[in-house]
């Protein structure tokens, strides 16, 4: 069965033969701009039916089991009914930047991809530096929730945008430092890098105890990120209605719904690219027989595989805990996750100066 990396090859070479320049370049552009969109869909439809499924298998019930086999299609039926759903805007909002907002959270979960590893030899662009790229990008994000929340005219909504503010702000700095600490090992930015890194083993595996610190404070930090439950102040239902969201309606609605959930598989993909060894296969030591086995598995099986396991992980959270408190959410970053990353940082880099790691 040919790869993904040599259908990617094929078509460039056939696009490269068949025009001149500058149309393969645009031709390819398009091609990636209508993946990512279909991604983005396909993303949506799974991974709202999975939450609503492990909810459910969670709380000891059925979930959607009405609209077609064990209920598969509700949430195509739920996309439909927001389709058709008109979209209000409120009488004392600013037009420009309410209807602005969506938009922006949209594109930000769109970009951030493009330095992902999907599959060996499939990602979109192989920046030198992808991680910082990563970060620096996604960090736009509240912007767009914070014009939500302000342009709405709408104190609940203000109220959670600026949660949203503090929240997403506050956990980026424990979510760097955990990423630095891959960083730190492999000595370099760059995606793929970081991939070939972990031929021989993932990091979780030979990092060591700081590691797996920096993997659980990675997983906490990027829950709060994407304002997923016990951290969802900003859409807390009995304080806040709905949040910086309350105001919207129909498909803009439904923009700030599939990014939160794209921005989910984002974070998770980063996740099990710095941790897990992204598509490589799981390997012990080199050229044994339990490494060619596992070399069968195709790469993209294997990062889709991490991929959804840390999803899971999250939504694990999310049935599990209750909600904290706004002040409880910002102390156990500021006083807790902060110093721990910081201290962590420290042993992740006299072990990388040491050579202790596998």
């Amino acid at each position: 069965m040919p790869s993904l990396e040599n259908i990617a090859n094929n078509i460039h070479q056939w696009l490269n033969n068949n025009f001149g320049a500058p149309w393969p370049m645009l031709i390819e552009f398009a091609i990636v701009g209508l993946c990512i969109i279909g991604l983005f869909a396909m993303l949506g439809l799974v991974l709202i039916m999975m939450e609503r499924k492990v909810s459910a298998w969670m709380q000891l019930r059925l979930g959607p089991n009405r609209v077609g086999p064990v209920g598969m299609f509700q949430t195509a039926a739920d996309t439909l009914k927001l389709i058709v759903k008109e979209g209000m805007t409120p009488a004392g909002a600013d037009k420009f930047l309410f209807n602005l907002a969506p938009f922006i959270v949209m594109i930000i979960a769109m970009v951030i991809m493009a330095p992902l590893m999907f599959a060996k030899g499939l990602q979109m662009w192989d920046v030198n530096i992808g991680v910082l790229f990563f970060t620096a990008i996604s960090s736009v994000s509240v912007i767009g929730i914070l014009m939500a929340g302000w342009a709405s005219n709408n104190k609940y909504s203000l109220l959670g945008a600026m949660r949203s503010g503090a929240q997403i702000v506050s956990y980026e700095l424990s979510a760097g430092f955990a990423i630095l600490a891959i960083v730190i090992l492999t000595g370099d930015l760059k995606i793929s890098t970081i991939v070939n890194s972990q031929a021989d083993g993932w990091w979780i595996f030979k990092g060591h105890l700081p590691i797996w610190i920096a993997f659980v404070i990675f997983m906490i930090a990027v829950t709060a990120e994407t304002n997923r439950a016990p951290f969802d102040l900003a859409e807390a239902e009995s304080e806040l209605t709905a949040g910086f969201h309350t105001e919207y309606s129909g498909m803009k609605f439904a923009l700030f719904f599939l990014a939160e959930y794209v921005n989910i598989f984002v974070v998770c993909a980063l996740g099990a690219t710095l941790f897990l060894g992204g598509w490589q296969p799981l390997h012990f030591g080199t050229d044994t027989q339990f490494n060619q086995w596992m070399d069968y598995i195709p790469s993209s099986l294997w990062f889709m595989g991490k991929t959804f396991f840390l999803i899971f992980v999250i939504m694990w959270f999310r049935w599990t805990f209750p909600r904290l408190r706004i002040d409880q959410l910002l102390n156990l970053e500021w006083k807790y996750l902060l110093p721990i990353s910081m201290i962590n940082l420290l042993l992740v880099t006299l072990m990388a100066i040491m050579g202790w790691h596998f």
